[in-house]
């Protein structure tokens, strides 16, 4: 007795919100897939790109509101795959980075579930380019860094050096990082990092609803604060915001994200 063949799991970049920022590649499996498994960081107009035929599952996680485990989602996928052809695992930004991409291909490899990624546009870029900040710059600094600021991730891993990074990137990239902001600017300035050094701050960036903050280091947690910027958001800290050309940056998408979470209210 044959068995049917496993269809193939594309683990895509959705990008930071604005759907005109998908790539040809993420935008043509939208339309031809068998399945969707999503994240919450994807507008409902990358959603309907998708066929009303298509099986989905929401997957998404949140702080501060129930989320679907690690574990569960991988078995997701490698059901998915023996029943559909094309089934496309939807994350916001890029897969492999902070996205558990990689986890979810490892997972399928060893599954016999045929894998490939479509990589994305990362927040951490396109969110400062929608200010008109360059994440790299000729005149400040030769190096930057993606992080995480959300420490909570797992527990059994390290915590981030965040005085080690004061001595040793130029720029910083900071994903997840306003629940811990106040902690970190102060371990950055406790690494030696110039409390008068250049950040800023981008909520909800390329899309409906951004809003940034520029401040200094050591005022840039009350400066986000007192603006109530809240998640999903973007910091930047280093000489490069200092680099901003505002005129260059593209107006946000007229999209709302992140999508609502099933079953919640309305706003």
């Amino acid at each position: 007795m044959s068995v049917a063949p496993l269809g193939t799991v594309y683990l895509v970049g959705a990008g930071p919100g604005d759907p005109d920022l998908l790539t040809v590649k993420a935008q043509r499996l939208l339309g031809q897939c068998d399945a969707l498994v999503y994240d919450s960081l994807v507008p409902l107009e990358v959603l309907n790109l998708v066929p009303s035929t298509a099986e989905r599952h929401f997957v998404g996680k949140r702080r501060g509101h129930h989320s679907v485990p690690q574990p569960s989602t991988n078995a997701v996928l490698v059901e998915l795959a023996t029943r559909h052809r094309c089934v496309v695992r939807l994350k916001g930004g890029d897969p492999f980075l902070f996205g558990r991409g990689g986890e979810e291909a490892a997972h399928l490899e060893r599954h016999g579930v045929p894998v490939e990624v479509v990589p994305g546009v990362t927040a951490g870029i396109a969110a400062p380019a929608y200010l008109g900040i360059p994440v790299t710059h000729r005149r400040a600094g030769s190096s930057v860094t993606f992080v995480t600021g959300h420490e909570e991730i797992d527990k059994r891993r390290p915590g981030v050096d965040w005085r080690g990074l004061a001595r040793s990137s130029d720029g910083l990239v900071i994903y997840m990082g306003l629940h811990n902001l106040a902690h970190i600017c102060e371990e950055l300035m406790a690494g030696g990092l110039d409390p008068a050094t250049p950040a800023a701050a981008v909520q909800q960036g390329t899309v409906r609803g951004q809003r940034s903050v520029i401040a200094d280091l050591q005022g840039l947690a009350v400066a986000v604060r007192e603006a109530e910027l809240a998640s999903p958001s973007i910091v930047v800290i280093g000489e490069v915001v200092n680099q901003r050309v505002v005129s260059c940056a593209p107006e946000p998408a007229a999209v709302e994200m992140p999508i609502p979470l099933p079953g919640a209210p309305e706003a």
